[in-house]
């Protein structure tokens, strides 16, 4: 069994023997799993063969999602699945021909309502079934939110559950055995959900990668909105543009910190260790070009410090250094943040809320009121732990939607609340540091790591060194924990060019450390 194991994360695809793999397009056509128990109904069963290029028409546009191809031959399943009378989850289960025995729910993003299709296509190619939901709502706006539970419960916690349960019953009639293990897949609201599942479900996954999580969702969502008031509107007196922040600040920044690891390569490694000091940026009377306003140098300053409640408690860590190439564009571009904004106006007060009138009380009136506990901060993962549960988190070090400082919050709050050292979390709670990457995907870092269908579902080696989800499953069903992650930087971000260099990421609390040459190593603080 072991050695079919190894095989398998060396990319070799183990099928089982089952009624499908007879005649798998006709025993595709013919499947009508029987959901009622569960009060699904099936939209509709269809074998997809490999190379399809998947139209997904009536997909809401807003996903971005028009079409995927599909790498390996399936059958999909699609489901409708009712939560309540104003309420439902629409859910699709892929089944691979090359079907290895295991299972895999993936997650959503931002507040959207989302399939990840990209991640089924992922999931499939390396032979798990695989099942995706919209997470109880249709495209990216929270407006169905609005003075329902019903659907916010779905988004919360309710959908992945329920995509879970279901999948796992279709997956087992389809093959006509139960899976072997089950794994999550997920990165920002993705990565929350992961996090929620082990302390609600903890049953659901044996193994859970959870990226770039947005923990602490309440006050992610205020932090979030409370950068519009510190930039001002794209025509206010004293914004700073995106060139400046890309251009001018960004470059300083790297002149202050790229070089801490010894290694001047656009980077910043560690970015704990960077104190930018944006003082030194201002106009004087010899530089009267590419500086910013005593103003200006005051908005840098708030952009990059934690927030702070009225009685002087963190709300949410500061924003990273680097991070400010992605920031940019959404975070500190002259409007509201959309998700934020949404969440006050359907969810938190309603839709008359003024996003420029957001302030220090809006986060508590945010947080206490935790819609269907969303919050994900928990103080104790020992039931996942003693079921066996592993789960593996990253964070870009360069993130411009939630700062990595949280992910780092987070550890040493469950260290601290589990009383836990680091060596002792190891046995079941890894967090890996990406340097250069931003959210979830992209940056000048080495990136690629099989974290989901990005950049895309088949180029990502499935072993357990360069690929995360490989790495879960050497863990959990071999019992090998990984040491470090080697993410991979292809040229201009196409692996069809090839690869620009390689680096191995570090767990926490150890640090990626020049040694010279090509090498680095992961040393403790």
């Amino acid at each position: 069994m072991k050695a079919s194991l190894w095989l398998t994360l060396l990319g070799v695809n183990i099928s089982f023997v089952s009624a499908a793999g007879i005649d798998f397009p006709a025993s595709c056509q013919a499947f009508s799993p029987d959901t009622r128990a569960a009060n699904a109904h099936r939209e509709f069963t269809e074998y997809v063969p490999a190379g399809t290029n998947l139209s997904l028409p009536y997909n809401d546009a807003t996903c971005a999602r028009p079409y995927q191809i599909v790498p390996v031959d399936v059958c999909r399943v699609a489901l409708y699945v009712e939560t309540s009378n104003r309420s439902g989850v629409t859910t699709e289960v892929w089944l691979p021909r090359n079907w290895t025995g295991r299972f895999l729910g993936t997650g959503n993003g931002g507040i959207d309502g989302c399939i990840k299709y990209e991640d089924l296509a992922y999931g499939a190619a390396n032979g798990f079934a695989v099942v995706g939901s919209n997470n109880g709502h249709n495209g990216t706006t929270a407006a169905s939110f609005y003075q329902n539970s019903y659907v916010l419960a779905d988004f919360a916690w309710r959908a992945l559950h329920l995509s879970t349960v279901i999948g796992k019953q279709v997956t087992q009639a389809f093959y006509e055995q139960s899976h072997t293990k089950s794994y999550y897949l997920g990165c920002s609201l993705g990565g929350r959900q992961g996090i929620n599942s082990a302390v609600e479900f903890p049953d659901d996954f044996d193994g859970i990668v959870a990226g770039s999580p947005a923990l602490d969702f309440n006050n992610l969502v205020s932090w979030r909105a409370s950068f519009f008031p510190i930039t001002g509107s794209a025509d206010s007196t004293n914004f700073i543009n995106v060139s400046t922040w890309k251009n001018l600040i960004h470059s300083e920044v790297l002149a202050q910190c790229d070089t801490l690891d010894c290694v001047d390569d656009g980077i910043i490694e560690d970015p704990t260790l960077c104190h930018f000091r944006p003082e030194v940026l201002i106009c004087t009377k010899e530089k009267i070009n590419n500086c910013l306003s005593t103003e200006q140098v005051e908005i840098v300053q708030k952009v990059f410090s934690p927030m702070y409640g009225e009685n002087g408690q963190l709300i949410f860590p500061s924003m990273q250094p680097g991070s400010e190439l992605e920031a940019a564009d959404k975070l500190y571009a002259g409007k509201p943040f959309s998700y934020s904004k949404e969440w006050f106006q359907y969810v938190v007060y309603d839709p008359s809320w003024n996003p420029a009138e957001f302030d220090i009380p809006d986060a508590k009136v945010a947080d206490d009121l935790n819609p269907q506990d969303i919050r994900t901060w928990p103080n104790d993962l020992s039931k996942y732990e003693e079921r066996g549960g592993k789960i593996i988190t990253f964070h870009g070090q360069q993130d411009g939607k939630i700062t990595s400082f949280n992910t780092e919050r987070f550890y040493n709050h469950l260290s601290t609340a589990m009383n836990m050292s680091s060596s002792e979390l190891d046995h079941f709670f890894r967090f890996f540091r990406i340097s250069g990457m931003s959210h979830c995907s992209s940056g000048p870092g080495a990136w690629a790591f099989g974290q989901g269908g990005s950049p895309a579902p088949t180029m990502t080696p499935f072993n357990r060194h360069e690929n995360i989800l490989a790495a879960l499953v050497a863990w959990v069903e071999l019992g090998v924990a990984p040491e470090t992650i080697t993410g991979t930087k292809y040229v201009d971000d196409n692996p069809e060019l090839g690869i620009s260099f390689q680096r191995s990421h570090c767990r926490y609390p150890r640090r990626s450390t020049y040694i010279g040459g090509n090498h680095w190593e992961c040393a403790l603080p």
